[in-house]
């Protein structure tokens, strides 16, 4: 019999433990109830994300558990909330479209939550393997989900590709963990960073650093490790675009930032070079590819990947408000991404989805209100005052400059300005084009998603003191 004194306290665990039990309870209604089960599971499934989200806020523990691999902290709650919220909405927002696309299967909204569960492994990490293992839990789930239109060319193909393109940068973040724990003789954060602390950082850290940063630059989808994105969020069915966008991005940023900042914050001087690079070049990518782009989802690709390097900003300047900025800018993020998909699962006539720009022509006369909505997330996304995403940008931008990295800030205002054209494009579309023949109705839950969205993005100013406190408590588990 074990030793109840050697037993891992389960109480930092808890929200992991309660949507792991509830996923594999829900994976046997679905298994033996058959198809109709369905709306069940999926209802369920929103339940079970929001009772872990109870869970986490007011019934675990902050400490660290399982031998140290596994940590709960104020920085693991708030990119834990996020990332339940992401899910949460993401299962939510595909009820009527898997429906009406007749892609409506109970594993759906189980491999969701299974991804979740990934997500918060990740987040919450302390250790090089148990972080390996949350990210493949993550991603497994994934490659699923981007598959899951069987029906589709196109959807296989998206699952093909990030499944070979994943495997490669799994590969890669191994490559760079087996480095690390050569040279360091740690997989532990907290031993890790006591020897880099020691002494100068050896040669072979810096180049597991570097495969670890490759290895984890390709799940937030930066430049250049972006090749599987664009293809990725037009082949997916919409709905699984609309998931992948927000709570994965948020998740693979907090382990980035927790990787960076925890055990190899004593080699800050190596690290902070690629950053500043993968930054740069994905904000000036997301800034000039998504000019061109026809396709309503292959532009809020380039998007996000401009976006991850906005955020990236903040992780480069490597400071306390660095953290926090990046913290507040994932959670904008997100609200603004899930606001932007509501109105594109909208996009349907005839039975048919249209993806193309051009179909959003004459929307504020079709839709009004769906059309106002709509362009100020375009213009929060391009970051114009008062609404949340010029906050967001502001916050990292103020951290570079304190950090002095002038150049990163300049080069990200003057590409933020170039962005700024392409959601232009949009509204302009919307507000002064013929007007396109209407929509069909917008389904409720796409409503509420869209309404909540915008008033996160419209109200911000009364939002951002207790955001700003919030993601500040979370920056100084580094500090």
């Amino acid at each position: 019999m074990m030793d109840l004194a050697t037993f891992p306290s389960l109480m930092p665990f808890l929200p992991e433990l309660t949507l792991a039990v509830g996923a594999l309870v829900l994976l046997m209604i679905g298994a033996f109830g058959g198809e109709r089960t369905t709306s069940l599971v999926t209802t369920l499934s929103v339940i079970l994300v929001l009772v872990a989200a109870l869970v986490l806020i007011f019934g675990a523990e902050d400490g660290v558990t399982f031998n140290g691999a596994f940590v709960l902290d104020p920085f693991a709650r708030f990119m834990k909330l996020l990332a339940l919220i992401g899910s949460g909405f993401a299962i939510i927002m595909s009820t009527s479209y898997t429906k009406q696309e007749k892609i409506a299967r109970f594993e759906y909204p189980v491999l969701i939550l299974l991804a979740t569960l990934g997500m918060m492994l990740m987040i919450s990490a302390n250790d090089l393997i148990a972080l390996y293992l949350g990210l493949e839990l993550q991603s497994l789930a994934l490659y699923v989900v981007a598959a899951s239109n069987r029906d589709s060319v196109k959807s296989t193909e998206a699952g093909l590709k990030y499944f070979v393109l994943g495997a490669l940068s799994s590969g890669m973040l191994l490559y760079g963990i087996s480095l690390i724990y050569g040279f360091t003789g740690h997989t532990q954060f907290q031993g890790v960073a006591t020897a880099l602390a020691a002494g100068p950082v050896s040669v072979g850290v810096v180049f597991g650093l570097v495969f670890v940063i490759a290895g984890l630059a390709f799940k937030v989808s930066a430049v250049p490790f972006h090749m599987w994105t664009p293809d990725v969020y037009e082949g997916a069915p919409t709905s699984v675009t609309a998931f992948f966008a927000a709570a994965p991005k948020a998740a693979a940023m907090a382990l980035l930032v927790r990787v960076l900042v925890g055990p190899l914050g004593p080699a800050v001087a190596d690290w902070q070079q690629v950053i500043t690079f993968i930054a740069i070049a994905s904000m000036i990518l997301g800034a000039f590819a998504a000019i061109g782009q026809r396709n309503i989802k292959r532009l809020m690709a380039y998007s996000s990947i401009g976006h991850m390097g906005f955020a990236l900003v903040g992780l480069a300047a490597g400071n306390e408000s660095g953290v926090q900025g990046v913290l507040i800018y994932m959670a904008v993020y997100v609200a603004m991404t899930l606001g932007a998909f509501a109105v594109i699962l909208f996009m349907r006539r005839q039975g048919q989805m249209v993806e193309d720009t051009s179909d959003l022509a004459g929307m504020s006369r079709t839709h009004p209100v769906v059309a106002f909505i709509f362009a100020m997330i375009l213009f929060s996304l391009a970051g114009i005052p008062p609404l949340a995403g010029f906050f967001a940008k502001f916050y990292v931008f103020l951290a570079a400059i304190e950090a002095q990295l002038y150049v990163l800030s300049v080069i990200g205002v003057l590409s933020s300005v170039v962005g700024a054209y392409y959601y232009l494009r949009l509204v302009k579309i919307m507000y002064f084009d013929e007007p396109a023949e209407a929509f069909e109705p917008m389904p409720g839950e796409l409503r509420v998603v869209l309404g909540l969205s915008g008033l996160f993005v419209i109200l911000f100013v009364f939002l951002a003191g207790p955001l700003g406190t919030a993601a500040s408590v979370a920056a100084k588990t580094f500090f």
